[in-house]
């Protein structure tokens, strides 16, 4: 079973909204000092003005609205430098550095196709974009940067969370991987905890025994995270993720709690090797008791391993 779909937030909705529309694909090619966002970062600009994605923090996301206006025009791919060797004096960078951007007009819908395909199968891939004629292609590996006169952008899969459990813990750290743009799947025995997350937006999942679903497999790009009060829940789960890829797996609960689900998962016959990659306690912050102070504790660890 696949996680859910990407919300808008995500590193290809440019990709996403060029393979079903017309417009400019824009692309950070250099970076000189400082920058907001990363070499490699899209956006894009769609027929009538409307952007997708952000290529600083504000300060030049209409000027390549405007400039994206003149390379439909020409058909042509050519680069705008901001900030630092810019000839526009009057946009500025607040962080002192500079921006080169290409723009492409019309990109093939074929490649962004196809690697909007690899995306959403959490397959890692890359884009190809030759300056002099604006030509793509999708290849499975590359990183991100300039060989010749082709572009590289590496595409790699959104971290995904599978988060296990039930009550205020479970239902606002889903809460809160979902607005941050993440895939997100809670599964629950509880039927309220699912109906708020529901309610909430999240998908989630009836979970009727203490295991992972047969379906549910994570990849090397997620997180099993488990929110539970009742701990004979957490072994078979745990021993079911550990045979997984996914690089961080976690339960909430004291220290006493985490090392009596150690014993517990020793006598399900996990090795030591296994154990070390189980977190617990969960998140960055000691000792929390709050529910949202929790879920920002954890996802801060999540995302700080990831």
């Amino acid at each position: 079973m696949s996680v859910p779909a990407l919300d808008a937030s995500s590193v290809i909705e440019p990709i996403r909204q060029l393979s079903e529309g017309d417009g400019v694909l824009a692309v950070i090619t250099r970076i000189d000092g400082p920058s907001y966002r990363p070499l490699g970062a899209m956006m894009a600009v769609m027929d009538g003005g409307r952007r997708i994605g952000t290529l600083s923090s504000g300060c030049v996301e209409a000027d390549i609205a405007l400039q994206a206006e003149k390379a439909q025009l020409s058909g042509k791919p050519f680069s705008v430098v901001y900030g630092k060797g810019s000839p526009f004096a009057d946009i500025t960078l607040p962080c002192g550095g500079g921006l080169e951007v290409l723009l492409v007009p019309a990109p093939d819908k074929t490649v962004l196709a196809e690697l909007l395909a690899h995306h959403q199968a959490r397959q890692a891939c890359a884009l190809e974009v030759d300056r002099r004629n604006s030509a793509l292609c999708a290849v499975p590996t590359g990183a991100t940067g300039w060989t010749g006169d082709v572009f590289t952008v590496a595409i790699e899969p959104e971290l995904a969370f599978y988060v296990f459990g039930k009550g205020p813990e479970a239902i606002t750290f889903a809460g809160l991987v979902q607005s941050a743009g993440y895939p997100t799947l809670l599964l629950s025995p509880d039927e309220e905890t699912l109906a708020i997350a529901q309610a909430a937006g999240c998908a989630t999942r009836h979970l009727t025994s203490p295991k992972l679903p047969n379906d549910v497999r994570p990849d090397v790009h997620s997180a099993v995270v488990l929110f539970f009060h009742d701990h004979e829940w957490e072994p078979p789960i745990i021993a079911d993720a550990l045979s997984s890829e996914a690089f961080y797996i976690g339960a909430q609960g004291s220290l006493r709690a985490s090392e009596a689900r150690k014993n517990e998962l020793t006598l399900l016959g996990v090795s030591a090797q296994a154990l070390a990659r189980v977190r617990g306690p969960i998140g960055l912050i000691p000792s929390v008791r709050d529910a949202r102070k929790l879920a920002v504790s954890v996802l801060a660890e999540v995302l700080n391993e990831g």
